[in-house]
């Protein structure tokens, strides 16, 4: 018994010296056993094209008549456009990841796309041709098709990307070269990244080494789920190298439209009809708004999904289908993940409330790009309007020579800015001449007067600034104006 006090003392030890059991498991033993088990499934993608090279103008330097450089020189350009304009193959080469036993394989559009023949390599070296399902380059995802015959073949599953957490651990899995399965590991660094790379970016960024060749492989969590698609990386450098910046397109996304492809070749996506806008602090206090999250419709299309459920310009979307509208990005591709012809609830802020509506998600339907325009316009020698000194601003109601100077339809409608002044609040708010002045504190304009009595409606309410609906023929958006005339400081 005299030896108690002297065990407990040891047994106290021990137990500080022992970590515990979140930190045991916090670092995984090793993933050779993730890795023998999923590489078969990741696969190498090499492509073909045939680049032909446009002619290019034969620049003879100039030689006095009967020169014999003349000759010369004219034999040897020819020669030299004959080669130029030889077709050759150039190559590509990248990854995927096989989903399905009867041969459907995922990769990135950018891997495969412009090609004509697209090869499939197994990790054991087989080789398939395959053909090209489906793809969607607005999220840069491509679905193919092998046909494996009598041969096994292994497979991966899409997980829940939406479960992955900043810290966890990933293995990214590619096969460059069609050696095997080349092995990273790391963990997620962040979430929900937007790179500019298309209108639904919500990347996963990780640490784990994106290569050269590795775009199109899957990023796997450590239950052996796919959670994401490797598809970029940051480089400073020009060799392209990997300095622990990559990003994955997320299972979240990625699984739908994967399976839209497989189903109709096309990416099916929900649609709504609404031209929205970000919200930064002025609009926040012009508004009334609690915060600034949220996304604010500027523009509703006419027969859309939004106009029949009764939205309005000026609404601001806080919530679309139970999930909160916190920056006006994730919008879009919420509702483009929502199926279609689904009614869902909509909140959304009007006049210092919040307004639920119910919207059936319509389809999007892809919209050919129209063609730039690039042509003068007629200027006039003159050009009258009304100038409202207190915001820098000169403005007119719509005419036929307005119209024909800025490009105008025969539909608009409200106020034209004919000139800005320098250094004024509006001049800071980004409006120039040629924009649009539909309404300026939910009025509807049709005389400069109209836009007067409304600057001097605000001031007397107390309002630092006023609130305009501005169409150009770029985009429908809001303006707030400062009352005071001054840009930002």
């Amino acid at each position: 018994m005299r030896h108690l006090p002297r065990i407990a003392a040891l047994l106290l030890i021990i137990g500080l010296l022992t970590p515990p059991a979140w930190a045991t498991g916090a670092v995984p033993a090793g993933f050779a056993d993730l890795a023998e088990k999923l590489s078969p499934a990741v696969v190498n993608i090499s492509t073909t094209q045939t680049i032909r090279n446009p002619e290019r103008g034969s620049e003879i330097p100039q030689f006095p008549p009967g020169s014999p450089f003349e000759d010369f020189f004219k034999d040897f350009m020819d020669k030299q456009m004959k080669q130029d304009q030889t077709p050759r193959k150039a190559t590509s080469l990248g990854s995927g990841f096989i989903v399905d036993a009867a041969g459907y394989v995922v990769t990135n559009n950018h891997v495969i796309q412009d090609a004509e023949d697209v090869t499939v390599t197994l990790a054991d070296g087989t080789v398939f041709k395959a053909e090209i399902k489906g793809r969607d380059t607005k999220t840069d995802l491509a679905l193919l098709k092998i046909d494996p015959g009598k041969k096994a073949l292994a497979t991966v599953a899409f997980g829940n990307s939406d479960k992955a957490r900043v810290g966890d651990w990933v293995l990214a899995i590619g096969n460059p070269f069609g050696l095997g399965g080349t092995v990273t590991a790391g963990i997620v660094s962040a979430r929900a990244r937007d790179i500019n790379s298309g209108p639904y970016d919500d990347f996963i960024q990780t640490d784990a080494s994106i290569n050269r060749g590795n775009s199109g492989g899957p990023l796997f969590n450590m239950d052996g789920e796919v959670i994401g698609i490797n598809t970029a990386i940051f480089s400073p450098s020009s060799s392209g190298g990997s300095i622990g910046i990559g990003f994955s397109i997320p299972s979240s996304l990625a699984a739908p439209v994967i399976d839209d492809l497989r189903k109709f070749g096309k990416t099916r996506r929900g649609w709504l009809g609404l031209h929205i806008q970000s919200i930064d602090q002025e609009l926040v206090d012009t508004i009334g708004l609690p915060d600034d999250k949220g996304a604010l419709v500027a523009k509703i299309n006419e027969g859309s999904p939004a106009a029949k459920a009764g939205v309005k310009p000026g609404d601001v979307v806080l919530k679309f289908d139970g999930k909160d509208i916190t920056k006006m990005r994730s919008l879009p591709r919420i509702v483009a993940e929502t199926p279609i012809g689904k009614q869902v609830d909509m909140d959304v802020w009007r006049n210092g409330k919040i307004v639920t509506l119910k919207v059936t998600v319509g389809e999007l339907k892809e919209q050919p790009q129209d063609e730039a325009k690039d042509e003068e316009r007629p200027q006039p020698s003159s050009a009258s309007g009304q100038t409202i000194g207190s915001v820098g601003l000169m403005v007119s109601a719509v005419t036929p020579a307005l119209k024909e100077r800025f490009g105008l339809d025969d539909q608009t409608a409200g106020l034209v800015v004919i000139e800005v002044k320098n250094g004024s609040s509006a001049a800071e708010r980004g409006m120039k001449p040629g924009d649009v002045i539909i309404e300026a504190g939910q009025q509807t304009m049709h005389t400069p007067k109209d836009l007067v009595e409304a600057i001097s409606a605000a001031k007397s309410a107390g309002q630092k600034s006023l609130l305009l609906r501005v169409e150009n023929p770029q985009a429908i958006r809001y303006v707030a104006l400062p009352l005071d005339g001054k840009g930002r400081k």
